[in-house]
């Protein structure tokens, strides 16, 4: 890497995450100069918004359009409660939080299970070393709130990350709440039952927009779920580089499920040529795991937000091909 290029830049990024060691410093740093002052403007125009509309109640076109060119971070907290409606769920039930943290006892086999995955999650964040009896607090208190659910693992990394950007525990719990019961509902359930549904949904848009790409995936026979679990489990926390991540999430508590599906397709389509360039299993194996957080197309988040855009995908489209996985499960 290029010596000056990299002392532009800690070796830290501003959620506290270590960049790898074959971080694309020069890539980062192209993207960086235009991006830098596009989030100056956009911080200005939010400030007007808020002023104009503090308790976003109503998410309109131009609010919309807004929230797809990104929620300044320290924003992000409150935007993120108000637009996914897990502020008006607080207010109905404000003291649901601390009575579930006041319970006398916790299931013990699943406080082991979060306790177990207290040290993997984000080891690679400087930071997150003293957030983990918060994460526990979150995990535990929705476990025991939602029993169908109880614990599974991926919602560390969904929990975790809320925390590093809200710095607040009960707003991460709300969030973590909209997003297990509203945005992805039984994908964390004990049979994932709509986990592998929309899996299943996942190949058969690859099919239908990208049937080369398709084809010699299953050439190779790399399953669906083995490239698309996480993804849709962690709903892209440790999958794409942070910042991405969130860019995505603005636009779930917006917009809902579907923004799962578009960034999901996303990763096929600025990726076709590389995709269709890998020759063994293994090779493709490698190259999903690769792109996801050092690839430049990913880093460059605005990028990748307008490639999902760019996609033609209707709700209907969507709700049809989930009845159809339904009568067909596999």
């Amino acid at each position: 890497m290029d010596a000056t290029t990299s002392s532009k830049f800690s070796d830290v990024d501003e959620y506290g995450f270590k960049r790898g060691q074959n971080f694309d410093y020069n890539n980062y740093s192209k993207f960086m100069d235009g991006y830098l002052k596009t989030l100056t403007r956009r911080r200005m125009k939010w400030e007007a918004i808020l002023q104009q509309n503090p308790d976003l109640s109503q998410v309109d076109a131009k609010l919309k359009r807004y929230i797809r060119k990104g929620i300044p971070g320290p924003y992000r907290p409150d935007v993120w409660m108000k637009i996914s409606g897990a502020a008006a769920e607080q207010k109905r039930a404000p003291y649901l939080y601390r009575s579930l943290l006041n319970t006398e006892t916790f299931d013990k086999e699943i406080s082991d299970s979060i306790s177990i995955d207290l040290p993997r999650t984000f080891p690679d964040n400087i930071h997150f070393d003293t957030k983990k009896q918060r994460l526990y607090n979150i995990l535990i208190a929705y476990a025991h709130h939602n029993r169908d659910v109880g614990y599974c693992q991926g919602l560390n990394y969904i929990a975790g990350l809320l925390l590093i950007v809200t710095e607040d525990e009960e707003k991460s719990f709300w969030l973590l709440k909209h997003i297990v019961e509203n945005i992805v509902p039984q994908y964390h359930s004990h049979n994932m039952a709509n986990l592998l549904r929309d899996l299943a949904v996942f190949r058969e848009l690859v099919i239908r927009r990208f049937p080369a790409v398709n084809r010699h995936v299953d050439n190779l026979g790399l399953p669906y779920p083995v490239i698309a679990s996480k993804w849709f489990i962690c709903i892209f926390a440790e999958v794409l580089p942070v910042e991405t991540v969130l860019r995505i999430w603005d636009c779930v508590f917006s917009e809902g499920y579907k923004i799962v599906f578009r960034a999901a397709l996303a990763m096929f389509v600025t990726h076709k040529t590389s995709i269709l360039a890998c020759d063994d299993i293994a090779a493709l194996a490698t190259h999903f795991r690769d792109i996801m957080i050092q690839d430049s197309i990913v880093t460059d988040c605005h990028g990748f937000i307008e490639s999902m855009f760019a996609l033609r995908l209707k709700r209907s489209e969507l709700e049809s091909l989930r009845k159809v996985a339904v009568l067909n499960p596999a």
